[in-house]
């Protein structure tokens, strides 16, 4: 097998499967390497000029900053960005989905909720509209995680606070606002929990009266919501969150699995800890799996906004409707005001761990970041947090930090995350359940307690991409039917809840 992927007829650079030293001559490629060639990086598989553009995925994703000799190590040292034209051709691309037939499509078993929804998991969450409720919440679901009174309800997967650092010290209307309240909205109505909880403080920002109102929530059997200061102080308000909670532990006990369609699945697809394999394995993979998901008749949800840019021409081509691809754009534009105002640039990215993995400019980590979302045509564009209703590829705005990125994805409806990484993830997500992918073996046997899918075997040879697109769905079915992850064996998704904070701290 070659030591080179040359990825696209049109690519004047390949990447190197692993370390190559300068002087050897690869045979298959009838090229002499000039210097070191780190594994996953990239070689130069021709002569390219100062100021001319280096192409992977038959696409630009910088251009050389000195000339540049056939075996050349191409790397940050002498690819940069550039002037880019891109050809966003709407709608050019979105070829309608062929859907299996109704009765050929797959099943999982799920937790069917009064609402219609269905859960992969079944939790009591303990959300906290305020950093200052924080210690009360915790105190809480502590209780339940070590007194042993869950024993007694083994249908329920446990009792988890949700903690964040803001609530406070912000506007009470617009963009930072709006978007708080609909993620607090999304996480009280997920299918997931099959009881909430939600605790204030009382002075706050985001008070708890106004959230139930402008979401239409009320108090119930399996929802309630108070502050520390209306019930007395922080001991009173641990008891009374305990004592509430014992009552509707015998509620959410009685939920139980039954079969169900795929297309009930709503699946978050994340990256983090790239390398130069990701966009060549894991995340094509997982796209391959998406697309199957959607000929199923579910949801893929894709997000990370700075990290599509370079990238978004190719979902604009892919979009139903030109409103799509121009809403689409809008995000991109308003990240650029976003960034610039805050003294930033979208291409401050990849980090440090990307480049030693191989990647080079924001160009080449978003193309290789989209393979992530498949082929089919994107349906929707939503807002961090706002709730998903069409079925079907859609994108939500959200940053690139994973995350925050996640949380939004949940409170959008996500109820299983698949998360693939090149460089290794510490990663889990309660209430819902995050299968991790890597892109590389060597990754996979150094962290196989932590990741799910070996994707790094398509690089080896030992099955195709389209095969192991196959077992992720499978495993994503497996997985939202109760099987646990690793992430869930180990213990994370207590600590990931993150809302995205827009806007001045005051």
């Amino acid at each position: 097998m070659s030591s080179i992927i040359h990825l696209h007829e049109q690519d004047n650079v390949g990447v190197s499967k692993a370390a190559l030293p300068a002087g050897i001559t690869l045979i298959e490629n009838n090229l002499t390497l000039r210097a070191d060639i780190p594994a996953m990086h990239k070689v130069a598989l021709m002569p390219i000029a100062k100021g001319e553009a280096i192409l992977k995925y038959g696409q630009v994703i910088g251009f050389a900053s000195t000339d540049i000799a056939a075996g050349d190590h191409v790397h940050t040292h002498n690819c940069v960005m550039g002037d880019l034209e891109k050809d966003y051709g709407f709608c050019r691309n979105a070829v309608p989905t062929e859907f299996v037939a109704p009765e050929q499509r797959a099943t999982f078993k799920g937790y069917r909720r009064a609402n219609g929804k269905v859960g992969t998991r079944n939790y009591i969450g303990i959300l906290t509209t305020v950093n200052c409720s924080a210690t009360v919440a915790r105190a809480i679901a502590q209780h339940f995680t070590f007194s042993g009174e869950l024993k007694s309800f083994p249908n329920i997967d446990g009792v988890v606070a949700f903690t964040h650092e803001t609530g406070c010290g912000m506007r009470s209307d617009g963009e930072g606002y709006e978007t708080l309240r609909r993620t607090f909205d999304g996480y009280a109505r997920h299918p997931n929990f099959g009881g909430v909880m939600m605790v204030g403080l009382g002075c706050e920002t985001m008070q708890v009266q106004r959230v139930m109102e402008e979401s239409g929530l009320a108090d119930t059997k399996t929802f309630f919501a108070y502050t520390i200061q209306e019930v007395g102080g922080t001991r009173i308000a641990i008891e009374k969150g305990i004592e509430t909670l014992r009552a509707m532990l015998p509620l959410v006990n009685e939920a139980r699995r039954e079969p169900v369609p795929a297309s009930e699945l709503t699946l978050a697809v994340q990256c983090g800890g790239s390398d130069a394999f990701s966009g060549i394995t894991a995340n094509p993979a997982l796209g391959i799996a998406g697309d199957i998901l959607v000929r199923h008749g579910g949801t893929v949800i894709y997000s990370e906004t700075p990290e599509i840019f370079g990238a978004e021409h190719l979902l604009t081509q892919r979009a139903a409707t030109p409103e799509l691809a121009e809403k689409l754009l809008e995000r991109i534009r308003w990240w650029e005001d976003y960034t610039e105002r805050n003294g930033f640039e979208l291409n401050n990215n990849p980090s440090p761990g990307n480049k030693v993995g191989g990647l080079t400019t924001i160009l080449e980590k978003s193309l290789g970041a989209q393979a992530k979302s498949g082929s089919t045509q994107m349906t929707g564009v939503y807002l961090y947090a706002e709730e998903v209703k069409e079925k079907g590829l859609v994108f939500m705005d959200s940053p690139g930090f994973d995350p925050v990125s996640v949380t939004g994805q949940v409170a959008s409806g996500a109820n299983v995350v698949c998360f693939t990484t090149g460089r290794g993830s510490a990663f889990g997500f309660k209430p819902v359940p995050s299968i991790k992918l890597a892109s590389n073996s060597q990754l996979f046997e150094r962290m196989k307690e932590d990741v799910d899918i070996n994707c790094g075997g398509i690089l080896d040879g030992e099955y195709t991409l389209q095969e192991c697109g196959e077992k992720i769905f499978a495993d994503v079915l497996a997985v939202a039917s109760g099987e646990s992850t690793k992430s869930e064996l180990l213990g994370y998704g207590d600590n990931e809840f993150n809302p995205w904070k827009i806007g001045a701290v005051v």
